[in-house]
């Protein structure tokens, strides 16, 4: 076995015990996922996901075009009534409980 270090650095806490969650939900600890981290960065030799600045900012023009885009979108959607909400929210609910 190679010889083993101590890696030590501070965090954010809540950013900690969110990630420890995560990687508990996945069935791991924090510890092997940066162990897992740390075998990317050496296969790829270099950090194991994108890290690049965005080409640019969007223009108040191009943002309005989103925002008016968005509106259209919305605009086509069908009206529901509040009942119809609750009965699709209902029906969501019953077919969780009906997997577990």
């Amino acid at each position: 076995m190679a010889e083993q270090v101590l890696n030590q650095f501070r965090s954010d806490k809540a950013l900690r015990e969110e990630c420890v969650a995560i990687y508990e939900a996945m069935g791991m600890d924090l510890n092997t996922a940066f162990r897992m981290f740390m075998e990317r960065t050496r296969m790829v030799r270099g950090l194991p996901f994108p890290a690049v600045l965005p080409s640019g900012k969007m223009t108040r023009k191009e943002a309005q075009a989103v925002i008016d885009e968005m509106r259209q979108e919305a605009a086509d959607m069908p009206e529901m009534t509040l009942d119809e909400i609750n009965a699709e929210i209902q029906a969501v609910r019953a077919e969780k409980r009906a997997k577990k």
